[in-house]
């Protein structure tokens, strides 16, 4: 199989585990393609974890969960030197904490205090982390998936808009329509069923999708081609975050702090994924479209003018994808 074989196959996997959440697999997907971070936001219960899970299953990957709590330390993410005394002979080892593995779920990353938060900071970003002055690698597949609920405020600690722009795409999980709830129900109670039927010999498991196929993928998307003018599309639709008063007076008063360079690259990567997946050798501005709105929601901070005219960040970015002119 050819590694687009290889990764839809895995898309389709998900999709048999996530019922009607084909948007959060494909952005799921192409984070993983793009070698980049996700934050998933949605209310309890919409199978964020699940999401995540249903990847790091049927991908050869180790998986890692990390439950954020208010009283967890930096070290219970990124490891600690321990004392080891044996045989007349003592030394520091460093015991590597649960950020070092492929797919590393930070569940609830909000109910950690910041300088847990931070503790994930030199991973996501530099794949290393550092204890006690010696610098540790992370493996070469490795993908941090954080979770959030956009409710519960109480005894939270919201992520700083540095840490945001550390994540290369924000999902937003909404409720399913009434006809996938009812395949959900159906699903789980399948799941149940076979779970405490009678254990049967010979079952034939599926092949995992190996790690390479992930990597021989990237390489294919380096070579995606870009055209200047697509390069030109995304500075441009950046840009209008920043300077928003040239495209519309209603954008100025929206937008109070524009988007980084981050979200240039983010959404360079991310459409060359997306043009990947679609079986296409070049970036179309339809990718650029299709994943601006994940990449650049939780890059602006709207004003109280925005919020007081009931504008969210969603409508803000489609406004000014209206307004950027096409290539």
């Amino acid at each position: 199989m050819t590694a687009h074989e290889q990764i839809i196959s895995l898309t389709e996997r998900m999709g048999d585990s996530i019922i009607g959440q084909k948007h959060v697999i494909e952005r799921l997907v192409i984070g993983l393609l793009a070698n980049g971070n996700l934050l998933l936001e949605g209310l309890p219960g919409l199978a964020k974890t699940r999401a995540v899970k249903a990847m790091s299953t049927n991908l050869e990957a180790d998986f890692s969960r990390i439950q954020f709590t208010p009283d967890l330390l930096p070290s219970d993410v990124t490891g600690t030197e321990v004392y080891h005394q044996s045989g007349g002979t003592a030394e520091f080892r460093f015991e590597p904490g649960p950020i070092f593995a492929n797919i590393v779920l930070a569940d609830e990353i909000n109910r950690a205090p910041a300088k847990v938060q931070a503790a994930l900071l030199e991973a996501m970003e530099e794949r290393q982390v550092t204890v006690a002055g010696t610098t540790h690698k992370m493996p070469p597949l490795f993908i941090v998936m954080a979770t959030q609920n956009p409710i519960e405020q109480e005894g939270t600690y919201p992520l700083p808009e540095a840490q945001m722009d550390r994540f290369l795409m924000k999902v937003v999980i909404e409720y399913p329509p009434v006809e996938d709830e009812v395949e959900v129900i159906r699903l789980v109670r399948g799941e149940e069923q076979r779970k405490n039927a009678p254990k049967k010999d010979g079952g034939d498991k599926p092949v995992m999708i190996p790690q390479e196929a992930v990597f021989q993928a990237r390489a294919e998307i380096g070579q995606i081609h870009v055209a200047e003018a697509i390069d030109r599309y995304i500075a441009d639709i950046v840009q209008a975050t920043r300077t928003p008063g040239v495209l519309d007076a209603d954008l100025a008063r929206w937008i109070e702090i524009g988007a980084s360079p981050r979200a240039s690259l983010g959404l360079d990567k991310s459409s060359r994924a997306h043009a990947w997946l679609k079986q296409r050798d070049y970036v179309d501005p339809e990718d650029v479209r299709a994943i601006a709105t994940d990449v650049l929601r939780h890059r602006i901070a709207l004003s109280y003018e925005a919020q007081g005219d009931g504008m969210t960040s969603e409508q803000v970015i489609d406004r000014i994808l209206t307004l950027v002119a096409l290539p």
